[in-house]
């Protein structure tokens, strides 16, 4: 084993660990006046259909990237099974799950994608395009839910505007770099390099890393570049990753509906908490947090307090953070390992 896997491994080992305490801090903050028995009892008043129809839905979120994934491999004359799609976006998921700001999902899919004889440059281009459409869609989706039920975040999300302004922001600021690589990379790449070149003088980059840090600012510009060429060829093919990433979406901010639904309310519509959720997921995905871990309970308590009752809403973020988080992280994990042993065993029979 390589020293440069040794320190991968560490390294997300490290981030899950962080998860984790982040985790018990977070949850032993919110839970510190009541007993464990009690946080049992509030979480199996939950209807069990319910719940179990919830982590279906969870399950296919991960697997509508799936079948975007299986579309564009198609799409480009590639012959990949979807059970290999669906592995891909459970093994992106679980790594993306335990890295700041979910950066770490994507290279590990395009290794696999690689090790299943998928072109380099088909597996970027999916990825690319799959990276596009989930900012996109997560801030299109934020601004028309907050422009046509602004009231309902003012009144029940007004604590965290903060955040949500700050979401975004940086959301926002995300999709300006990537119009600006595509319609102008040669500007893009000069404007790059000038602010990699002040972040190592001003010490916030390693200057000793700073040709490494071009080098790879140039690589992520000629790929968007590429990407670009491809989305004005293919207006089609986009639109229907978009409308496919829409609905997966959906898919993962209903489950807090269906975890309320669990409890036998029904006061407050499946738009308002579906707005809600969203502005959630607008103020932390691009946190350096892996996983948002700790800050996803807390702004879930801010917004349906009101909504789930003060008895109620405790658990209530267990189940929904248990079932669009940890499950996900768990089973991504499974897959991971999993298929790791299976590739270990298949290179052991071919030695001998």
């Amino acid at each position: 084993m390589g020293v440069t896997l040794i320190k991968k491994i560490l390294k997300y080992v490290l981030n899950i660990g962080l998860i984790l305490v982040i985790t018990f801090f977070t949850l032993h903050v919110i839970f510190k006046e009541q007993e464990l028995t009690e946080i049992i009892r509030d979480i199996r008043i939950a209807n069990p259909m319910w719940i179990a129809v919830g982590a279906v839905t969870a399950l296919l979120f991960v697997s509508g990237e799936s079948v975007i994934i299986h579309y564009m491999l198609r799409v480009l004359n590639q012959k990949i099974s979807f059970w290999k799609c669906l592995k891909y976006s459970f093994i992106g998921f679980f790594f993306c799950y335990i890295t700041p700001s979910s950066t770490g999902g994507q290279p590990v899919q395009m290794y696999h994608m690689k090790k299943d004889k998928i072109n380099i440059g088909y597996s970027t281009l999916i990825m690319l395009l799959i990276t596009i459409a989930y900012k996109s869609v997560l801030i299109l989706m934020g601004i028309g839910f907050l422009a046509f039920n602004y009231d309902v975040v003012a009144k029940y999300a007004f604590d965290m505007k903060w955040l949500i302004v700050l979401g975004f922001v940086l959301n926002l600021s995300f999709i300006a770099a990537l119009i600006l690589i595509f319609l102008k990379p040669i500007w893009a790449r000069a404007l790059g390099i000038k602010v990699v070149g002040l972040l190592t003088k001003i010490r916030i980059l390693k200057r000793k890393n700073k040709e490494k840090y071009t080098e790879k600012l140039i690589g992520i510009c000629d790929t968007y570049a590429m990407g670009s060429d491809y989305i004005k060829k293919n207006l089609s093919v986009v639109l229907k990753v978009f409308i496919l990433t829409f609905i997966q979406r959906l898919l993962l901010f209903t489950v807090t509906w269906i975890v309320y639904r669990a409890y036998g309310l029904s006061d407050t519509s499946y738009i308002d908490i579906i707005t809600l959720q969203i502005m959630i997921a607008v103020a932390v995905e691009m946190l350096p947090l892996p996983g948002a871990a700790g800050i996803s309970e807390g702004c879930f308590l801010l917004a349906f307090t009101e909504i789930f009752g003060i008895g109620l809403v405790k658990p209530a973020m267990l189940i929904s953070r248990g079932l669009t988080f940890y499950l996900v992280l768990f089973v991504g994990g499974f897959v991971t390992l999993a298929d790791r042993i299976i590739r270990l065993k298949k290179e052991k029979n071919k030695k001998e």
